[in-house]
């Protein structure tokens, strides 16, 4: 039988609750030491705000902001189990702020753009994409850099990307700035507004 793999939420009102994690041949969860400097860097600043978890997978990253008092957070996820794995996470703590599209991030993130457009709100966007390492990957952070440069000012109080860190995002990417850089050993945040 295979070992179940989990995590808990570090800090907020749903602290230590265990969340599930995908299989790791699917995806790479987020390191706690990294989510939490990441949250330790948003503080407060994330309370009350929106906050989209681009490539979601089990959601470790959208649901410790809604541990955190995030009004409401979206997911997006393309994989079948890593959806099955964030849909039951989030049922185990609370449904009603979270919104889950199953789809290619890079589709479904209009749908989550123009609803915050019609809302007239922004969001913080954590972009998580598979490491450029992975097979069919190898391009991904070009991707993601086109499609950040496409998202719409109107929508952004922040981006964040986690990424490897021997990769250097570019200092501006279309209207948005680079402001912070953290680096946790393999993985490196990147903070643009």
């Amino acid at each position: 039988m295979k070992k179940e793999l989990s995590t808990r939420i570090i800090a907020g009102k749903y602290k230590g609750k265990k969340i599930k994690l995908p299989s790791k041949e699917v995806t790479r969860s987020s390191k706690n030491m990294l989510r939490e400097s990441l949250f330790n860097i948003l503080q407060f600043d994330i309370i009350d705000k929106n906050f989209v978890e681009v490539f979601g997978g089990s959601g470790s990253v959208g649901l410790e902001a809604l541990s955190r008092d995030a009004k409401n957070v979206y997911f997006i996820e393309k994989n079948k189990d890593s959806y099955e794995v964030l849909k039951s996470n989030i049922k185990s703590l609370d449904e009603k702020p979270c919104i889950v599209r199953f789809g290619d991030a890079f589709e479904a993130i209009w749908d989550v753009i123009e609803e915050l457009k019609a809302k007239k709100e922004k969001a913080y966007f954590y972009f998580d994409p598979p490491f450029s390492i992975r097979e069919g990957y190898e391009d991904i952070y070009e991707k993601v850099t086109d499609l950040i440069k496409k998202i719409p000012k109107e929508v952004v109080e922040s981006i964040i990307i986690e990424h490897m860190s021997n990769y250097d995002f570019p200092q501006t990417i279309g209207s948005y700035e680079l402001y912070k850089k953290r680096k946790f050993g393999k993985s490196t945040l990147s903070f643009y507004r």
